[in-house]
């Protein structure tokens, strides 16, 4: 961003916040605060209607009440003012003040982002990760990556510890590598990487492209995430084998994205209820995705008529495998080699424990449900 716009945008927010009646310490009474609130721009990477833009929305309503009417983000879907890989840009040139996504839509421009959501898999789980986000080091490397490596104008924090994404959809059975070879499948971030490894043909695409690339033939078999949006894209229309369990992506979190002047010009409350506020919403995101993902995944093989599988450990194998020989060559970038030493020790550490300390949850509930797995 150029100095000029820098200084515009510093303009823009203390215009707004002055017209409101909200700059710190000349605070007025809560009517005229009402009346006049600092509202945001947050675009996300989700369609209207995709369980994600209700989460974001959620996000937003916390923010609003958590500051008494004083702060409101305006959210917006994808395409709204940018296309949903164009998030990152649109934040960091102030074209919109935040943004709701994942670090993996701008993979293209530094690969190291990938390892915020969907790099290699030692062994823990998204919430593993999203520990390390907070109490490993990895919002250090964030901040490290996209504004001293990246030079952007960007401050972002990880929420929603999502469940490990499915391996995806398909016209036919899939039960070995071979069976993989050739498939024109959609991924994205290093997930592309590992399964082009494998034998794929890999199309990145946002979420709302995928159902119709498949109707035409571009790919023929996909993922995105999780069991909702896939219902609400219509994956059930063009395949009907679902997948679930798989490496390529297994820790994942939402990307709360904000322009870094629009932080620093906000009282400091506010700003304090912008950033954990994106706790808060983790929790009641966590929530309803386990309501809503579990109800969607019936409702698809019940109504929709879908096959669910496991995915097999001969090709969950062979994707380790396949992130054994991708890791020394993202290793060779000395960043991503400090990322991923920091990331492999909390593993080693939490996870020993995480495992070591949980009983086995499926022992359980093969006991009061016999019969409902299918492992």
């Amino acid at each position: 961003m150029t100095n000029k716009s820098k200084m515009d945008r510093r303009s823009f927010l203390k215009r707004t916040a002055i017209g409101g009646g909200a700059v710190a310490g000349t605070l007025a009474a809560p009517a005229v605060m009402a009346q006049a609130p600092i509202v945001l721009k947050m675009q996300t990477s989700w369609g209207a209607g995709n369980i994600w833009q209700e989460m974001a929305q959620d996000y937003a309503d916390r923010v609003e009440q958590m500051s008494g009417g004083r702060l409101k983000i305006d959210v917006l879907p994808a395409g709204a003012i940018v296309g949903a890989f164009q998030v990152l840009d649109a934040v960091n040139d102030g074209v919109i003040d935040a943004a709701h996504s994942v670090p993996v839509y701008w993979y293209g421009k530094n690969k190291a982002a990938s390892l915020f959501g969907t790099g290699p898999v030692f062994g823990g789980s998204a919430t593993t990760m999203l520990s390390w986000f907070y109490e490993g080091g990895g919002k250090a490397l964030y901040d490290e990556l996209t504004q001293d490596v990246m030079g952007l104008d960007v401050d972002g924090y990880m929420g929603f510890p999502m469940p490990a994404q499915p391996f995806g959809w398909f016209k036919g059975e899939v039960n070995t590598v071979a069976d993989l070879q050739g498939f024109k499948y959609r991924t994205v971030g290093l997930a592309a990487d590992l399964l082009q490894s494998m034998g794929m043909s890999i199309a990145q695409l946002p979420g709302g492209e995928i159902v119709p690339a498949m109707e035409r033939g571009v790919i023929d078999a996909f993922e995105f995430n999780n069991p909702s949006s896939d219902k609400d894209f219509g994956a059930h229309d063009v395949a009907k084998n679902y997948y679930l369990s798989s490496y390529h992506q297994a820790s994942e979190s939402f990307e709360f994205l904000f322009n870094k002047f629009t932080m620093e010009e906000l009282p400091d409350d506010l700003r304090s209820i912008l950033i954990y506020a994106v706790e808060a919403a983790s929790t009641a995101n966590t929530a309803k995705a386990m309501r809503r993902y579990s109800a969607d995944l019936k409702w698809l093989q019940e109504e929709a008529g879908v096959a669910m599988h496991r995915t097999s450990t001969e090709i969950l194998a062979a994707q380790l495998e396949a992130w054994d020989k991708l890791i020394p060559e993202l290793e060779q970038d000395p960043f991503m080699k400090k990322c991923l030493d920091s990331q492999r020790a909390w593993v080693e550490e939490v996870t020993y424990y995480e495992i070591m300390n949980a009983p086995d949850y499926a022992l359980a509930y093969d006991h009061y449900f016999p019969g409902r797995l299918k492992l």
